[in-house]
């Protein structure tokens, strides 16, 4: 593996042109080299080398386009991809990762829950309104994270006031209010001297100031937590029982919205702790601090020019042409995709979404049906196509093993909250492989999801008993393997049921 950073969050933020939001250009475009996009892949995915390096070029692509002439960028179409094999063999997880190296806007659906425009169902249009709220909910979560600093200052402010209010009491007021009257005489080195009241103002401020400083380090060190505070929520008004004109989703959305912006908002006093008070107080100090249409602006513009769906099951809406029957929509379902996929523009809730250049990775096991049952229009609109490799014995062993969230580490971590330790030894994960793909030869082929299923009957005891009983290590060998799972391995029923 390069000497790339470890992780994938490390890279920098990127705009809504792709450059990275620090400034860091050149680093930035280092790090999103193909070689080096499939080295982070190779951190998480074992094998499918093909899959990655498409992947990568189309990913390397999309920065490229933004680097040529205006007159020639929008000319460039995105590289959409077909990842065809079996289920559990990672076409989902290269995606995933993919969409999380470069920072974008990323949303995972299934084609067979779309219909043909008519029947009941989602529309293939929804796919982009998700994408949408994805990336507000990414920027928007970026730009929090630069003013948490300050929205928690305030939010301090704010509690301290709550805890200490700055007005004074009635009394203090009459006492003042006489003291205005009826002069004071104070004792002094200097002799009998009157105290003026600027001088008793100054005394209680200076008092109050100690004070609060006291309060701020106890709310600091964590101590004021469980003490109750009286917080004004607002609240936005129930449209319930309102009759809301139907229509596309974006007019539904404005209207609604329209109408809770036209109606006073109500706000209800509520005694809670510290501890709930700082939570809602913070993100109200969050709603003031981050501007909205800024946010809108750059999540539109990233969702246009960084965008990934990831269109999964696409076998499903394919097959014979000229059919009959409950599988007459599997055609008009191609032909509702195809504008979208082309290039069109989608009505959202934030504004009109171009899809021009939003990157579509599709996938399918293809076990029925083969891509060229896809629809002429459709299939040129996916020109690259990559057939995943299906998973043995020694990939499984290299699962269990090499990836940073691999299975086996997982399972440690668990074991180690209840202060145990679990050890695999060599033996004993090339056993698990072994049960695993003999698992899918004799039944359905469902790739790494097997490791799943088989650790978790393995560990089932252990995991269990692990709280109340004596045991603090466990060794996970062949043996122990064999003990826990030749039974069921072996019984065609249990095997069917269990594993």
């Amino acid at each position: 593996m390069s000497d790339t950073p470890a992780r994938s969050s490390d890279h920098p933020p990127v705009d809504p042109d792709g450059r990275p939001a620090d400034g860091t250009e050149d680093d930035w475009a280092d790090w999103l080299t193909p070689r080096q996009i499939v080295a982070e892949l190779d951190s998480y995915i074992v094998g499918q080398d093909e899959a990655k390096k498409a992947v990568a070029i189309a990913l390397r692509n999309r920065w490229r386009r933004q680097r040529v002439d205006d007159d020639l960028r929008d000319e460039i179409v995105p590289s959409n991809l077909i990842l065809i094999g079996p289920t559990g063999v990672g076409k989902t997880e290269i995606s995933r990762r993919l969409a999380r190296l470069a920072g974008a806007p990323f949303v995972k659906v299934e084609a067979s829950k779309f219909t043909e425009v008519g029947y009941v169902g989602r529309d293939v249009e929804s796919m982009i309104r998700d994408l949408v709220d994805g990336a507000i909910n990414m920027v928007r979560a970026e730009r929090e994270d630069e003013v948490a600093e300050v929205a928690e200052a305030r939010v301090e402010e704010r509690l301290l006031d709550l805890l200490f209010p700055a007005s004074g009491s009635e009394e203090g007021a009459a006492e003042a209010a006489e003291g205005e009257s009826r002069p004071v005489f104070v004792a002094g080195p200097g002799g009998v001297q009157p105290r003026l009241p600027g001088d008793e103002d100054e005394e209680l401020e200076s008092r109050r100031a100690r004070t609060r400083e006291k309060l701020r380090a106890l709310l600091k060190d964590g101590k004021l937590e469980d003490r109750e505070v009286e917080v004004e929520v607002s609240q936005a008004p129930s449209l319930d029982g309102m009759m809301v004109p139907m229509g596309g989703e974006g007019m539904d959305y404005n209207f609604t919205e329209m109408l809770q912006d036209m109606l006073p908002k109500k706000t209800k006093r509520r005694q809670m702790t510290v501890a709930e008070a700082r939570r809602i107080l913070v993100q109200d100090e969050l709603d003031k601090l981050v501007d909205m249409d800024e946010v809108v602006n750059e999540a539109l513009n990233r969702t246009e020019d960084m965008g990934m769906v990831f269109l999964d099951e696409i076998d499903k809406i394919a097959g014979e042409r000229g059919g009959a029957g409950p599988d007459v929509s599997r055609e008009g379902v191609q032909r509702d995709l195809l504008p979208i996929v082309e290039g069109s523009t989608v009505t959202t809730k934030y504004g009109i979404v171009r899809t021009d250049h939003i990157l579509f990775i599709a996938a399918g096991a293809f076990h029925v049906s083969k891509p060229s049952d896809l629809i002429p229009e459709l299939q040129g609109r996916f020109p690259i196509r990559v057939e995943l490799d299906s998973l043995g014995e020694e990939d499984f062993v290299r699962i269990l093993e090499e990836p940073r969230n691999a299975l086996l580490n997982q399972y440690r971590a668990l074991v180690e909250t209840e202060g145990a330790t679990l050890e695999f030894t060599k033996e004993g994960v090339r056993e698990i492989a072994r049960i695993a793909t003999e698992l899918n030869t004799r039944m359905e082929n469902i790739g790494a999801r097997r490791l799943q299923t088989v650790m978790t009957t393995l560990l089932e005891e252990v995991l269990f008993d692990l709280p109340d009983g004596d045991t603090r290590a466990v060794v996970v060998d062949a043996e122990y393997v064999g003990s826990h799972l030749d039974a069921i391995v072996d019984d065609e029923d249990l095997r069917r049921y269990i594993l």
